[in-house]
Formats: structure tokens, C-alpha cells, sequence
């Protein structure tokens, strides 16, 4: 029996870390007789941002995903991350949706549910504990590490008691930033397992190169499971390598029992598989000791990074990491894990490129900030609470206890295109784009994003990918990123215009339009067709995103301040408001469209 068990990650928070969750089912299926005979504790392979990328970029069925992966790994335990009362989506759900959930992923084979909260707000995890529970199958409590003036290993070890006695299996620190520094992992643990009896685990990034050694001082403490990444998706903001591990562990009294040539074997694979994914490679995902200041976890970096990008700001990187500490404090230093990493790092990213602080308030920090996520670690600040929230009576039981029971009206709104209670339970997640991705199904028109491919060395004619391209006075990056069938008369392009996703389609000449003028290249006009902002009176928003809601109509009379429209970036949610009083006198954006900072999205006149 080995004395440390080991849970391996590659198959969601290695690809999630590193890769944008991007990894498609056909890349893991091919590997999973390798995994399966390796021995692990478990494998974690569903959850966190893995279900929303399926249905949102990849156009898979996560749900297909997790019973395709069960068939293919029948010895070993199969892992999932879930956000307590979040599920797997960024608001609370009603309890009977947290339930079915719970009741649904077990049907489909999942084993182990790490049940967190990213506030650590224990009345948020009752109930997926609770259904674990009755599923029959291993619930384990998580204790979402931060560092502030309010979090201490006192704070932690009563968690712990806690999450204890509430009925979990197995315990995990969860470190998701990487903020554990061996001696404080070392002192904590040892303080937890002279607290608990539970089996503790630790899950803790790279980021800022201490993972092996938190490893190591947890084991010698009392934590006899760790969480590591095989090693071509391992290191920076990913996880501890798994070979290393296995290696440092082997013939001591921690030998994890792993055979190091054969998860050395299942390496070699995803190095292969690694560069099919290269455009989602980042150049923020290296060791980074900055993150044990600004708190930022790895999947965060590389969002960011993206958003800033798109606004030809990525040079601002730095202002938005000294940023971030700041909203952080704002509010109450909650731990930055979903969906508080997206709230804080978005507020952070809005600050800094209007250049006035909470200038634009997302609609989850208002939420936030009124008590609809749970309650802060510390006190909030009063006067951008009263900013936020204004009279609204502030919410101080567990918010759920407010959410009436919503599934019968979630299968009611989507009755027609659900073929089973597993697609009730993905537009439940995300409204939205399930909804899109349910239709696209029901019409046979599914396609994932294309993949760009590797380029080409030593070919005699080198066409290039990607280029700068000058018109009317103004400078746009073209980057290729995929074609269809050459030779069609309907031809698609994809590509990116300043990072962000285009596709258009090549025409034969006889059938394009003889009048360009209004067209994209024109100088009134952005890429999308849209007036530029040019009067007091046209709204604009201050990140690309896409519309969620127009909330207002042409001819309606509008008050300065009047929320106009419905913004989403970075899966957060944003008011437009109305910069002045008047008539709303045109609108160019309907629901579900793409919009930028450069073009007017609806204009009023005063």
C-alpha cells in the first residue's frame, strides 16, 4: 500500500493551466489504457472550466465526454471540480438544480466531487455534500487558500473542523494561485492533521516555483495525497510535474508505488499532443513569483492577458497586476479562484482602462457586494458597497435560501431542443450558449473553433499567417487561423482582427456587391459596420465583449445613468449606462453580437 497517493491532473487543470482548457475528447481517449493502468488515486478530468469550454469553443457534450471517459479508464477514480453552490457556472442555483447536478454527474461515472467555495463560505458546500453523499460517493472538502490580514492557519484549522464534521471524506488544501510557501505548508498541515482524521490532500500550482517543496514539507505533515500534472503540461502556472515526484518519492517511505517509465511513456504523448494546441499558448504562464503579491491563479493570467490584447493594451499587464491587490482589499480579500478571480480581475482590467477607479461597476461586483455570492472574508469597502448597491437591502443569509426551485422553468425554456436531463442541466450553466450549441446540434451544424496549424518549415512557397495591414490611416494584426475548402465557391476564413476572432466568406467575384461605400474599411465606420463614437450621445463600451440584453428601444426616453445595455467580457457582466438624457434614436447591436470599444453601439439624441 503507498504511503502517498498521487492524483493525476493533465486532463483538466494541466490543459485549463496552460492550454485554455482547450484539449478536445479526441486527444484523451487515445492515452486513456496508459492512465488507467498507471495506478493513480484518481484522475481529474471534468469540472472547473472544462464543462463551459466543451459546450462554448469545442463543441463537444461534456456530458458525452464524461461517459466516454468512464468506459475508457474503468480502474481508476474519476475526479471533478465543483464550485458548491456555483456548480459549474458563475451564479448560485436553487437547491433542487445543485441536486439533480450532483445525482446526474454520479450516474454518468463520476467518483470523486472536490466541493469548494471561493469565498469559503461553508453554507455555500452543504448541499452538493449532502448529494454527494446520497449519490454514494466521495465528497471531498476544500479549503480555498488565500493569504490577507483575516486569513491564518487558526481560520483554516477551524474550516477544517468544520468541513469535518459536516460529513466530507477526505479534505484538500486547494492553492490554486500558488501562494503556499513550503515552511507555512509544513506548519499548516501539521496543525490540520493534529486537528482532523480525515485523508489530506493538497492541490497547489507552480506558479511561483515552490510546488515540490510544499509537496514535500505537506507530505513529511501529514498529507498523504498530492496533485501533480504529467510533465509536458506541467510547471509555471500548471502543477508539479509527475515523473519528479514519483522520482523524489521512490524507495523512501513515501514511495507513491508509481512506475516512473511508464508515466514517462504517457509524457511523451501529450508533448506530441501539446503543439496541435499551440495558439492557446501563453506568454504569462511561466514561473512568476509576482503571483505570491497580486494572488493571480494561472487560468486568470492567461485570460487577462487575452482581454488585454484585444484592446491593443497588453502592455498594461502590469498596471491591472497592481490593480488587482486593490479591489481585492475593496472586497473584503476574498481568495482568488472562480468566479471571484473573473470579478476582481475584471473590476481590476475596467479600472485600468477607463483610468478612473470603479468608474464602471460590473454587475458582479454589485452582486458581490450586496451579498449574493456569500459573505466576505473581512468588511467590504462601505462607500463603493453604497456605490454598487445603493438602498438595496443587503443579503446576510445563504443566498440560495433566497432562489426558489427553478428546474421544471429551466426545462420548460429549453423544451424542444433537450434530448435528456443532461441538456436541461448545460443550459442551466450557461443559458446562452447552450442554447446555441443545442440548436446547432438539432441542425447538424456543429463545429468546434479551428485549430491553427503548425507552421510549415522549408517549404519552397511560405505563405504567411500573420501580418499587419494598413487602411485608410489605420493599422489592424491579421492573423489566419484557418480556411475551408479551397476551390469553393463559398469559401470561410477565419482569422483575427487585433486578437479578436473574425470569419468571413470569399465570394466569386460575379457575386460580390459593385458598392463598397458603409463597408468595414470605411473611415466613419469600424470593422463591424458600426459609426465610430464620434457625438456626446453614442454609447460605447469600454471592453470587447458581446451584447447579453438591449434593455432599451428606439424612441425610447432615457435618463442619464439609465442602463442601456447588457455587456458580457471575461464571463462577467456589465450595465452600459446612458452618458446622456434624451431619445434613443438608433440602435446598432442586437443580443448575441460581438462588440469592441471603437464603434458607437447605440445613439441617443439629446
Amino acid at each position: 500500500m503507498p504511503k502517498v497517493h498521487i492524483s493525476e491532473l493533465v486532463l483538466r487543470d494541466g490543459h485549463q493551466s496552460l492550454l485554455a482548457t482547450r484539449m478536445r475528447t479526441e486527444d484523451m481517449l487515445p492515452i486513456c489504457s496508459k492512465l488507467d493502468a498507471v495506478g493513480y488515486w484518481s484522475l481529474e478530468c471534468w469540472g472547473g472550466a472544462t464543462f463551459d469550454a466543451c459546450v462554448r469553443f469545442l463543441r463537444e457534450d461534456p456530458w458525452e465526454r464524461l461517459r466516454k471517459l468512464r468506459e475508457a479508464l474503468p480502474n481508476t477514480r474519476l475526479q471533478m471540480l465543483l464550485r458548491g453552490q456555483n456548480l459549474l457556472g458563475y451564479r448560485h442555483y436553487s437547491d433542487d438544480v445543485v441536486r439533480a447536478f450532483v445525482a446526474r454527474a454520479a450516474e454518468n461515472g463520476m467518483d470523486v466531487f472536490r466541493i469548494f467555495d471561493a469565498l469559503n463560505d461553508l453554507r455555500n458546500l452543504k448541499t452538493a455534500i449532502e448529494a454527494t453523499k446520497k449519490a454514494g460517493k466521495h465528497a471531498q472538502g476544500t479549503i480555498s487558500y488565500t493569504t490577507s490580514p483575516v486569513h491564518s492557519i487558526k481560520a483554516f484549522v477551524q474550516q477544517a473542523k468544520e468541513l469535518e464534521a459536516m460529513g466530507c471524506d477526505s479534505l484538500v488544501v486547494k492553492d490554486m494561485a500558488g501562494l503556499l510557501t513550503p515552511y507555512i505548508t509544513a506548519e499548516l498541515y501539521k496543525a490540520i492533521a493534529d486537528t482532523v482524521s480525515l485523508p489530506l490532500h493538497l492541490h497547489t500550482h507552480a506558479t511561483a516555483g515552490l510546488a515540490e517543496m510544499c509537496h514535500l514539507k505537506a507530505i513529511e505533515n501529514g498529507c498523504t495525497h498530492i496533485d501533480t500534472v504529467i510533465s509536458a503540461l506541467a510547471g509555471g502556472t500548471s502543477h508539479a510535474p509527475t515523473e519528479s515526484m514519483v522520482a523524489a518519492l521512490r524507495g523512501t517511505e513515501y514511495d507513491s508505488g508509481i512506475d516512473l517509465e511508464q508515466v514517462q511513456q504517457i509524457g511523451v504523448y501529450f508533448h506530441l499532443v501539446r503543439k496541435k494546441y499551440h495558439q492557446f499558448e501563453s506568454d504569462f504562464t511561466g514561473v512568476d513569483t509576482r503571483v505570491q503579491v497580486n494572488q493571480v491563479p494561472g487560468g486568470m493570467i492567461s485570460n487577462l492577458a487575452n482581454q488585454l490584447k484585444e484592446q491593443s493594451a497588453i502592455d498594461r499587464m502590469g498596471e491591472v497586476l497592481n490593480e488587482i491587490p486593490v479591489v481585492r482589499k475593496d472586497l473584503g480579500y476574498p481568495p482568488l479562484v472562480t468566479p471571484t478571480s473573473q470579478i476582481v480581475g475584471t473590476q481590476a482590467v475596467l479600472n485600468v482602462l477607463t483610468g478612473k477607479r470603479y468608474q464602471t461597476i460590473t454587475n458582479e461586483v454589485k452582486r458581490y457586494l450586496q451579498g449574493g455570492y456569500g459573505k466576505a472574508p473581512a468588511t467590504v469597502n462601505p462607500t463603493l458597497q453604497q456605490q454598487a448597491v445603493g438602498n438595496e437591502e443587503l443579503i446576510e443569509c445563504r443566498p440560495a435560501d433566497l432562489l426558489p426551485p427553478e428546474l421544471e422553468r429551466l426545462r420548460e425554456e429549453v423544451n424542444g431542443l433537450a434530448r435528456s436531463e443532461e441538456d436541461v442541466l448545460t443550459y442551466a450553466m450557461f443559458p446562452d450558449v447552450a442554447r446555441s450549441y443545442l440548436q446547432q446540434r438539432a441542425d447538424g451544424t456543429l463545429q468546434p473553433e479551428p485549430l491553427e496549424p503548425p507552421q510549415q518549415v522549408g517549404e519552397a512557397q511560405h505563405v504567411p499567417t500573420e501580418f499587419n495591414v494598413v487602411l485608410h490611416g489605420e493599422s489592424y494584426r491579421i492573423k489566419v487561423t484557418g480556411a475551408g475548402h479551397r476551390g469553393h465557391p463559398n469559401r470561410q476564413m477565419y482569422f483575427t482582427v487585433d486578437g479578436i476572432p473574425e470569419e468571413l466568406v470569399l465570394e466569386t467575384l460575379d457575386e460580390l456587391p459593385l458598392n463598397g461605400q458603409g463597408a468595414a474599411g470605411s473611415k466613419t465606420t469600424s470593422e463591424s459596420g458600426r459609426p465610430r463614437p464620434t457625438k456626446p450621445g453614442h454609447v460605447t463600451t469600454s471592453m470587447p465583449g458581446n451584447i447579453v440584453d438591449v434593455l432599451v428601444a428606439e424612441g425610447d426616453t432615457v435618463e442619464a445613468g439609465q442602463p442601456l445595455l447588457i455587456t458580457e467580457a471575461m464571463k462577467m457582466e456589465t450595465e452600459i449606462q446612458a452618458p446622456i438624457s434624451g431619445t434613443v434614436a438608433k440602435i446598432y447591436v442586437a443580443k448575441g453580437d460581438n462588440v469592441n470599444p471603437n464603434e458607437a453601439l447605440l445613439e441617443i439624441e439629446g
